[in-house]
């Protein structure tokens, strides 16, 4: 038996949703919630945060994530800059319909004051690459061959899932700090890594006669319990519109001088997405792409102040 790039692609991002079920768990309540109402959870993207820094061994910024997937049949297809929080994104579509689509992110390091930029070698500098040489061989054969035997796919995919997670050491509880006084973003990535930041449903696909939209779908999970991001993002009818759950928190090892230590963080959320449709070349399709504003306002919700 083989496994081709998608499939291959497909179990990565399967064992990385079930992952975060277990981590996140306003997202499992949300899939008790439409299993038993009958509904289908179909996965719009995964989100993942990067840095424009050298990273060690690993690539930096975008690269970290883009040399992972585009193995897996995925391409850049939109490109995103939000000057106000120093990031760059892309979102990258798979070559196979109905896989979900990766956006990566990448905080402009560089654009940083100099004291906050002083503070990543010591973090970051030794960082190792987390795919072992099996993984590193593998990964290569399917860029170069779309294809990998069965027990080979199995071992990549294992490989891939412990990539996805913090490769460096923990950082510093006064590092952690001072970053977040300036960018909760670099904040965060020095906690988690290369984990998921949220993962998206799409509820154009969603199949509950009682939560047809965004709007319907929102207030039910409020009125359910589960805590919800104040405002949808996006007008009625208009081609994009999002909101979230609030990002869990977790206990997370840092370091205080030279023992470790734990810090109560924020970690992931659930997104919840609905795509309008555009005219495109004379004909009606789904908007795939995001907008930029409101990605500003779903950045902020791993925002953290009380630490």
């Amino acid at each position: 038996m083989k496994r081709n790039a998608s499939q291959i692609g497909k179990s990565l991002v399967d064992k990385l949703w079930e992952a975060f079920l277990l981590q996140v768990p306003y997202a499992n309540d949300y899939s008790g919630l439409v299993n038993r109402k009958g509904g289908q959870i179909v996965l719009d993207h995964l989100g993942f945060r990067t840095l424009n820094w050298h990273t060690g061994e690993q690539p930096e910024g975008i690269l970290a994530i883009r040399h992972i997937i585009e193995c897996l049949g995925y391409n850049p297809a939109g490109k995103y800059v939000l000057p106000k929080k120093n990031l760059k994104a892309i979102h990258f579509e798979a070559e196979t319909a109905g896989l979900p689509k990766f956006y990566v992110s990448q905080l402009q390091v560089s654009q940083l004051p100099g004291w906050a930029q002083n503070l990543f070698p010591d973090v970051l500098s030794e960082t190792p690459y987390l795919l072992s040489d099996t993984g590193i061989e593998l990964l290569s054969k399917l860029k170069a061959d779309k294809i990998l035997n069965t027990e080979a796919a199995e071992i990549l995919v294992d490989e891939l899932v412990n990539y996805f997670r913090r490769p460096w050491n923990p950082p510093s509880k006064e590092t952690v700090l001072k970053l977040n006084d300036i960018s909760h973003y670099a904040a965060w990535v020095l906690l988690h890594g290369n984990s998921p930041s949220h993962f998206a449903v799409s509820l154009n696909h969603q199949g509950i006669n009682d939560w047809p939209d965004l709007e319907s779908t929102f207030h039910a999970l409020k009125k359910a319990g589960i805590p919800m991001k104040e405002k949808i993002e996006g007008e009625k009818g208009s081609i994009l519109q999002q909101t979230a759950t609030l990002a869990v928190k977790e206990d997370l090892k840092v370091k205080i001088e030279n023992e470790l230590d734990e810090i109560n963080w924020t970690y992931a959320y659930l997104e919840f997405i609905q795509r309008g449709f555009m005219e495109e070349d004379g004909q009606r399709t789904l908007f795939q792409g995001f907008i930029e504003s409101q990605e500003r306002h779903l950045y902020n919700l791993t925002r953290t102040l009380d630490n």
